[in-house]
């Protein structure tokens, strides 16, 4: 029998294991980047008309930097940061915002990164039971949710002007990472409990992007990967990572991930110099080496290119090797930039082979988004600007229904927009939280002033919603 103060120990120790173990995910949770299959959609659940720092906050915790948006897992809310050398993965309590655990991983090298991009930029994925991160500082990692590393693939360094963007996702036992750069880009399959590679496919007429890829699961047929990247989207096997279709004409560089509703790809791509009319037909590279390559080397110094072919964008950008030169892969990818088109897009899924003449069913290409994804609900997208454009967008035909203007939000959007019950919700740069009426007519019923800089997408739940500013963490809202 137990003497009194070692039943006071025992009901402690079963205390610490009851709140060390985690409540199992329910489907409800908002387990990768804009949570159930990368929708951003939370229809069943509504937030408070009024909310700001000090209004309708449950709580309100400090976070280090980073710009990865939260993922909510049964009584988690997890992401990353990067402070002092050091790549962080952390979770909260989901009930009051206290921090469960915080794992570090030392910065061993920094990527060339645009200054709008971070060393925590993409978004942690859960099966419901663990969690997986990606740093591209250093590679692939996954914990339990009580924070214990489960296995480590170190991957890079990697080649990519502005940093390398797209976030992990999940697919049945499979982790998937699309690893677009200047060389050698790939996409990649892992099994999700060991960290061993399933398959590799091979990416090398790519070059950087930053698109997370949808998955897609046809009634009849082998699931798919899609994946866009520069001048073109595909489709692979998810079992094997085989190229199963592909369509041209898309832009450079693209940031906006697809979505998938029922069998019908969307899909957003914005990059500078691809807006229509900006176009140029490049002669091919052995006709400007006749005319520019004074000392017949065979390539290209930047003094060489005729003004009458060169652009406004920096050669940094088209030097994808970074030698001082430009060679004929890296012209054909210029050319192909030059002739780029900025759009957004609808393809009927299910084709093989080049589906380009045959599953494009229709394109738009005025007033898109840089990086923010649309969104989709009840036959209508949704679309945000930099600048504070928003637009209502026919989901069937491509047709505008309504544009205009976020006045007192007129600034830069880089947060996607989420549906929360009968409204969407997105946040602006400098931290200005828009509500609209969620309709082909919108209309803003809000704004709502964080005060500091909005970067990440925000998860909602059961009522409340975690938004992650420059310096915290809040839940809006009851929730539960």
């Amino acid at each position: 029998m137990l003497d009194s103060m070692d039943a006071m120990i025992f009901a402690s120790f079963l205390v610490a294991v009851f709140v060390a173990i985690p409540q199992s995910a329910r489907a409800a949770d908002w387990m990768q980047f804009r949570g159930p299959q990368g929708l951003g959609l939370a229809a069943n659940t509504t937030l408070p008309e009024k909310f700001s720092p000090a209004e309708s906050v449950v709580w309100k915790v400090s976070a280090g930097p980073g710009k990865s948006s939260p993922v909510v897992v049964a009584d988690r809310v997890c992401m990353t940061a990067a402070e002092e050398r050091e790549l962080v993965t952390f979770c909260l309590d989901r009930g009051n915002g206290k921090l469960l655990w915080k794992r570090g991983l030392a910065q061993t090298r920094a990527e060339s990164r645009h200054k709008l991009n971070h060393a925590a930029s993409p978004t942690p994925v859960s099966d419901g039971k663990n969690l997986y991160v990606f740093f591209s500082d250093y590679g692939l990692l996954s914990y339990t949710l009580n924070g214990k590393e489960r296995w480590r693939m170190p991957l890079g360094p990697f080649s990519n002007l502005h940093g390398m963007g797209a976030s992990p996702v999940l697919a049945g036992e499979r982790l998937i990472l699309a690893c677009d750069q200047d060389t050698n880009a790939f996409l990649l399959a892992v099994e999700k409990d060991t960290g061993k590679t399933l398959w590799k496919a091979d990416r090398s007429d790519f070059t950087h992007a930053f698109s997370t890829p949808a998955i897609y699961q046809p009634a009849n047929g082998p699931g798919e990967v899609l994946v866009p990247g520069a001048y073109q989207m595909v489709g692979y096997s998810l079992e094997t990572g085989e190229r199963l279709w592909w369509m041209r004409g898309l832009t450079w560089q693209p940031k906006s991930p697809p979505i998938v509703v029922g069998d019908v790809l969307y899909f957003n791509g914005w990059a500078p110099g691809g807006d229509a009319g900006q176009q140029a037909d490049l002669p091919p590279f052995a006709d400007v080496l006749k005319r520019a390559d004074a000392n017949r080397d065979g390539k290209l110094a930047p003094e060489e290119i005729p003004a009458d072919l060169k652009h406004s964008g920096s050669w940094g950008a088209i030097d994808l090797d970074h030698d001082g030169y430009m060679n004929g892969r890296e012209w054909g990818f210029y050319r192909a930039r030059r002739a780029a088109r900025n759009s957004l897009m609808a393809v009927k899924l299910g084709g093989r082979g080049d589906v380009t003449g045959s599953h494009l069913l229709w394109r738009h290409d005025k007033s898109l988004p840089d990086v923010p994804a649309p969104l989709h609900h009840d036959g209508t997208l949704f679309l945000v600007r930099t600048g504070g454009i928003f637009t209502t967008v026919n989901a069937k035909t491509g047709e505008v229904f309504k544009q205009g203007r976020l006045t007192g939000a007129l600034e830069g959007y880089y947060s996607s927009p989420v549906l929360v019950g009968d409204r969407v919700v997105v946040a602006s740069e400098n931290g200005k939280v828009v509500v609209l009426k969620a309709a082909a007519q919108w209309e803003v019923v809000g704004i709502h002033d964080f005060g500091e800089d909005i970067y990440a997408t925000p998860a909602v739940v059961d009522g409340g919603m975690y938004l992650r500013t420059a310096g915290a963490v809040y839940r809006i809202g009851a929730g539960k």
